[in-house]
């Protein structure tokens, strides 16, 4: 299998991760969606990061659903997720803020990089600003209120939280302060630390 994509996106990023916390073999292959969007086109025509290229060719997208194939299908019954319903219900909660903190961080990053200043939309930058802030306030209670969720082994409430506090960091820090999440924050530093994540870090381009 192949992953298409930069590291310095959260989704990227956080399946490269999450196939190495799984034992999955894969090759990453590093191209842009802007950069090299001719290059990512002749692979996929959609042009979206993540991509995972399957062992027959067929391209799967989004990664969430890529991760979900994985486990069904290569992973050999391991899996980064608890089997217990309730400790489920928690890490599927934490994992659903991580990931909307994501989106809202590139909404942000879009809005103030891509667009041209004079056709920036101050509403709607307050409006996602509110709800990156709601989300990284919500994962910092979880953090802080269940601790077991994001302890022990790599499990993917950990991993997408981490990601996603770390490229918020490294791409809103005025607007997420690292203050406001000290449980987040020292969830981050100590993964950065671990073979995973010291192997794909989020290196790339930027937009």
């Amino acid at each position: 299998m192949r992953l298409i994509g930069m590291l310095d996106s959260p989704y990227v990023r956080r399946v490269a991760i999450s196939l190495e916390a799984l034992g999955v073999p894969f090759r990453h292959e590093s191209i842009s969606v802007f950069s090299t969007f001719d290059q990512f086109q002749a692979i996929n025509p959609v042009v979206k990061a993540p991509t995972l290229v399957c062992d027959d060719g067929q391209c799967i997208m989004d990664s969430s659903l890529i991760l979900q194939f994985v486990e069904a299908g290569v992973a050999g019954g391991r899996s980064l997720w608890s089997s217990d319903p309730k400790a489920l219900q928690n890490e599927f909660r934490a994992v659903s803020l991580a990931l909307a903190a994501c989106e809202k961080s590139i909404q942000i990053v879009y809005e103030r990089n891509l667009r041209p200043k004079e056709s920036q939309y101050e509403p709607w930058v307050v409006r996602v600003t509110g709800q990156v802030l709601a989300a990284f306030s919500a994962l910092e209670r979880e953090v802080q209120e269940r601790p077991q969720v994001f302890a022990g082994p790599l499990y993917q409430a950990a991993i997408s939280s981490a990601i996603a506090w770390q490229f918020a960091q490294a791409m809103v820090a005025s607007v997420v302060p690292a203050a406001a999440c000290p449980g987040l924050a020292a969830l981050s530093e100590r993964l950065e630390q671990t073979d995973a994540f010291r192997k794909y870090p989020p290196d790339g381009p930027g937009v």
